[in-house]
């Protein structure tokens, strides 16, 4: 082992209460497991534990050392994993977070093209949004999150981040996708269905709308984007996404998205993350360098098309 066993010894002592429990868990001698702790203790200079008659109690020094120790013993298994992929560099298990309407967007697609290049590799993919997104993610519950305005959070590093601004999304034969870029005062004419309130979506879109004096209620309200672009396609009304929710269906010709023209319009920043002090594995290293390229190669192609500024990424 690259680090000292009476990390081992600490850390099951601290979940044993007892020494002598500690030792027949590791199959050492309570005398071995003693040495360790008296060796350690006199190396920091503070005791670890309280010597109580019924057994040890971690002291404010131990439980600062247990919870540094654990962290190494959970590097230390990461970094067995990472080895151990290294003789099998496409095997392994991805686990990721994102919204609802990328999971319903381009996802699937890309998802489908990594696991055909790389049979070896499971993923457990969930959706969902805002708060819940972060915190699966702080957690442990999963490896990677990607998903829209996620605010700067400690425990949080960011692995890629674009600008992607919301736009119209209409069916192909619409009178206003004959426009490069539409006015929000034309849309609001027409119906609109929209994301739910609350979401931030939502909050993205009334921001846009605000500066308009004429009430908005649209026809119908869901925190499904699925639902939205059906709708879209059945002409029931006009809605705001993002141009990535709806790359597939523009690509085969079932949708049309355009720009807004109106200058204040906020952007929504999208966050490739994962957590601060967990290195990626072998499996998800491969994954996230390959979603890095799609969505790229994705954004590249929507700044030619002029659905997106060149300043996106």
């Amino acid at each position: 082992m690259l680090h000292s066993r009476k990390l081992q010894y600490i850390d099951e002592i601290a979940r044993c209460g007892s020494i002598r429990k500690a030792a027949a868990r590791l199959n050492v001698a309570s005398s071995a497991v003693n040495r360790q702790i008296l060796a350690l203790e006199e190396e920091l200079g503070a005791p670890l534990f309280e010597r109580l008659p019924r057994g040890l109690r971690l002291t404010a020094a131990g439980e600062m050392c247990v919870e540094h120790i654990r962290e190494v013993l959970k590097s230390y298994e990461k970094l067995e994993s990472r080895i151990r992929a290294l003789k099998m560099p496409q095997a392994g298990k991805v686990t990721l977070v994102t919204t609802v309407g990328l999971a319903a967007g381009p996802l699937p697609e890309v998802i489908a093209r990594f696991i055909r290049n790389n049979p070896r590799v499971r993923i457990n993919l969930r959706s969902d949004g805002g708060t819940t997104t972060i915190a699966m993610v702080l957690t442990g519950d999963v490896d990677i999150g990607l998903g829209f305005n996620i605010p700067a959070t400690p425990g949080i590093r960011a692995l890629a981040s674009f600008d992607v601004p919301i736009g119209v999304v209409m069916p192909p034969d619409h009178p206003l996708a004959s426009a490069k870029k539409v006015n929000l005062s034309d849309v609001v004419q027409e119906p609109l269905v929209l994301a739910q309130s609350g979401t931030s979506l939502r909050n993205v879109i009334n921001l846009a709308l605000s500066p308009l004096s004429l009430p908005i209620e649209p026809v119908l309200e869901t925190n499904a984007s699925e639902m939205l672009k059906l709708l879209v396609k059945a002409g029931t009304g006009l809605t705001f996404l993002n141009p990535l929710d709806v790359y597939s269906e523009c690509k085969r010709g079932e949708l049309a998205f355009r720009p807004l023209a109106d200058a204040h319009v906020r952007h929504q920043p999208m966050k490739l993350f994962s957590r601060s002090r967990a290195p990626l594995d072998a499996a998800t290293s491969l994954f996230v360098d390959y979603l890095l390229k799609e969505l790229v190669a994705m954004i590249d192609e929507l700044q030619e098309q002029q659905y997106l500024p060149p300043s996106a990424q």
